[in-house]
This record gives structure tokens, sequence and C-alpha cells, in this order.
């Protein structure tokens, strides 16, 4: 069975390059439109398409992302592509409720960094957990092979704050997730610059220390991309890093936690891998962590992209089994 079990609705920040990539995931998506036949079709690029796509973006952004329809976009793209299972998640960054949180351990200071991330928080922060969660709940109602999460960012020391928030929230399983070092959110493109000045293998080091943290914490059914850091594409020898490696996966197999093989970075930046990579992926299954499926699909067009050659990986690697959750218990099926 094909799962996609990481992917979200919306994020932000917003910018004209956000709207145009909306744009074209409405084109893509539209009923009868699949994306390979998009460009098959006369009408389209003509000015009555243009004009089409205008007022389908305009409805989609008076509705918002918890629309129905947006919702179905996602669905349908999935099903298309031969996805089982879907796992509808939202990052807690996004939930006025959580926002207190972020503020309590990112850096927001008047330092250059800490005014940026507080422009980015302040732009991201746009919605509630309430009407996410009301939302999910109706398209699993309508639909039984949605699972409906959130993705939880660690951070040391947080653990009781992150669990009373959590413990407010009706979802079937919650995903954690380091996207943080230090206060300093590493996988910003905006602020890529500061590897320049890291020791790359003590700043790894620090990230696999906060991994390992956060499956041991109790908190999360499973550990989104944990070799994340990588995103632009800074990483030392990865010879250097196997003692790493196999820490990490003996942390999450003795937490009881699952990882995901996520494909977002290997198609949406510039490290162009997923996540995680071979050698990582070969500590877990040694380990015996399992194992689920992810695009990160922040548009509906991206769901399912490049989950068969996520799980071809795994197969070489030795899986034959993934993972989903649905009503705080995880599910097994064959690959």
């Amino acid at each position: 069975m094909k799962v996609d079990f990481h992917f979200h609705l919306e994020e932000g920040p917003y910018s004209l390059r956000w709207l145009e990539r909306t744009a074209r995931a409405l084109a893509a998506t539209a009923p009868g439109v699949g994306r390979e036949a998009e460009t098959e079709r006369s009408a389209l690029h003509s000015l009555a398409w243009v004009g089409g796509v205008s007022q389908a973006l305009g409805r989609r952004i008076e509705q918002g992302p918890f629309s129905p329809d947006w919702i179905e976009r996602y669905l349908a793209e999935g099903r298309r592509k031969g996805i089982e299972r879907f796992g509808l998640v939202d990052h807690l960054y996004r939930f006025e409720e959580f926002k207190p949180y972020y503020l309590n351990h990112i850096r927001v200071d008047d330092t250059p960094l800490g005014i940026l991330q507080r422009e980015w928080l302040d732009r991201v922060c746009v919605t509630s957990a309430a009407a996410f969660i009301e939302a999910a709940r109706d398209a699993a109602g309508r639909d039984g092979a949605l699972s409906v999460g959130v993705e939880a960012d660690y951070f040391a020391g947080g653990e009781a704050e992150l669990a009373a928030l959590l413990g407010t929230l009706d979802v079937d399983y919650v995903i954690g997730s380091v996207h943080f070092i230090d206060g300093w959110g590493f996988d910003n493109p905006e602020t890529a610059d500061r590897f320049e000045d890291e020791n790359l293998e003590s700043l790894y080091a620090r990230h696999f220390a906060l991994v390992q943290r956060a499956a041991r914490s109790g908190l999360f059914d499973m550990i989104a991309h944990p070799d994340n850091l990588k995103v632009f594409g800074y990483r030392p020898d990865e010879e250097r890093l196997a003692e790493l490696y196999r820490e990490t996966a003996l942390a999450f197999a003795e937490a009881g936690v699952a990882t995901e093989v996520n494909t977002g970075l290997a198609y949406r930046y510039p490290v162009k891998e997923m996540c995680p990579s071979p050698e990582l992926l070969a500590a877990m299954h040694a380990c015996g962590v399992p194992v689920t499926f992810s695009s990160d699909a922040h548009f509906p067009d991206d769901l399912g992209t490049m989950i068969d050659e996520a799980v071809e990986l795994a197969k070489r690697i030795g899986y034959t089994e993934a993972v989903w959750f649905k009503d705080g218990r995880r599910h097994t099926c064959g690959l």
C-alpha cells in the first residue's frame, strides 16, 4: 500500500512567488486537467484560461487553505498517483495558540537574525489550531483514508510546555521535527549564510543530539526528516557522521518512534536528496526503526511527488513494510 503521511495545506510567508505558485497548483489540479495533460489542451494559456485561473485564485484566497475544495485537490492528486493512505498535518507555528511557544524558544531579539525571525513568525502565524482541526476532521469524515496530525517543533527544555499544548488537540498522530538550533531556523534561505561560520561537524553533533532528545521525549509518533540540516548542501563527509547516525537510529528504536522517507528536500531544496540519506536510512533499518513515506507537499500538485522513488530506496535497503497512523495507533502495511 502506498502512503503519503506528511503534507501541508499552506505555508507562507506570502509573496508574489507564493501567489504564482498557488495559481500554478490550481491550474494543474483543475478538474479534468492532469499535470501531464496540461500542455496538450488547446484552451490552456489563452486569455480565457488566464481569466479562469484568476477567478480560481481569487476564490482560493477568499476561502483560505481549509476549504473542502482545496483539501480535495490534494486527495485527488494523490489518488491519481496511487496513494491509498494520507496524513494531513500543519506546522504548529501556523497557529496563534502556539505563538508564545515559539517566542519562548526561537531567536526574536534585536539582532538581525532575531528581527528576521520575528517578522517571519508574524507573517506565517495567521490561523488557529481549532480552524485547522475542524476542517481536517470534516475532510477525514468524508474520506476514511485521511488521518489528521500536526508537525511540532522540538525545543530542548520545552517538553512540558509542548505536552500541555498538544494535549488540547484532537489529532491521530504527532510528528516531531527539528528546524532550529540555538534559536536559529536553519532551513530559512534568508539565514543560510550562517552555515559559513559554523564548524559543520560540531553543528551536526548538536543537531542530532536534538533529534535524539526529540525521539526520547515521548511526545511524538514519528520524527520528520531527521537530517534536514543538509538542506542547503552544507554537510561533512558522511563517513564522519556514521556514529551519529547509529546513535540516532538506536535512540529512535529504543523510544519506539518511526521515521519517514521525506522527498521534499529532493524536489524543493538545493541539496536534492531525500531525508534521511541512504546511509542514515540504512542505520535506521539496521536498528529496526519503522518507516513511513512523505512528500512534504505544500501545494496539491506536489502530493505524492517521488514517493515511488522513496519506496524503491527503502526496499533496496531492506524495508518490507510502512507504517501509518489513525486514532493514536500505529498501523502497518506491506510495500
